[in-house]
């Protein structure tokens, strides 16, 4: 993996105003590609905390089909301690080492995280979205901080995710009587659209098949590179 830039922050102050500095470029409404048309990728990242290891990895698919168009892997060294709120700055040295080994465009880029749905509303999706003006959306296994109702028991349904009174992304039913997944806008591309690209990508299981091949992919990187 290349070194990491020189300005790259190195504590939690620095971070945050990053952080500050990038979100306004967010992009919230444009409406992105068309579900099911292009291609998408999934972003996903393993640790290995006692030797201080990271892996990324990208997985391209085909977004009609869901079939594999291309992968990539990057493994570095963390490149930032643990912080709530901030580990977008663990992991965006190695995924985007990881995107920048493609050799295909990834179309739309899901995140397993956050976009929006952050409490400085600059999660991964957003974060990743903006430095590399691709559009993407955070798709989570929990919550964070957010309340929101349950939704209704039919995949598809879904209520929203709110700070407050302010709605931060969508609590979405992926399958049928099983636990929602929570969806929220990284970088040009609205909540709608972002929630239909969720249940497109989720044909057979509560997560997306962009989120659960990544996670295989790193998963295997970071035991290569440990064992070596």
């Amino acid at each position: 993996m290349p070194p990491l830039p020189p300005d790259w922050p190195a504590d939690v102050a620095a971070a945050r105003a990053v952080q500050d500095s990038l979100r306004a470029r967010v992009v919230l409404d444009e409406a992105g590609p068309a579900p099911g048309g292009g291609r998408v990728a999934g972003v996903d990242v393993a640790y290995d905390d006692e030797r201080d290891v990271v892996a990324a990895a990208v997985v391209v698919l085909d977004a009609a089909s869901l079939d594999v168009v291309e992968e990539a892997t990057a493994v570095g060294r963390v490149a930032f301690p643990y912080v709530p709120g901030l580990l977008a700055f663990r992991e965006v040295p190695a995924v985007l080492a990881a995107l920048g080994a493609l050799d295909t465009d990834p179309g739309l880029v899901v995140c397993d995280g956050y976009g929006v749905a952050h409490p400085r509303r600059f999660g991964l999706a957003s974060h990743l979205g903006v430095l590399t003006g691709l559009p993407t959306i955070g798709v989570a296994k929990n919550p964070f901080t957010f309340s929101h109702e349950a939704p209704g028991d039919a995949r598809g349904s879904a209520t929203p995710l709110l700070d407050g009174a302010e709605e931060v992304g969508s609590a979405l039913r992926t399958r049928a009587g099983v636990k929602p997944v929570f969806v929220s806008v990284g970088h040009r591309v609205t909540l709608a659209a972002a929630r239909a690209h969720t249940l497109h990508l989720t044909p057979r299981y509560r997560l997306p098949e962009t989120t659960r091949r990544a996670d295989a992919l790193c998963r295997a990187a970071l035991r290569e590179a440990t064992t070596a």
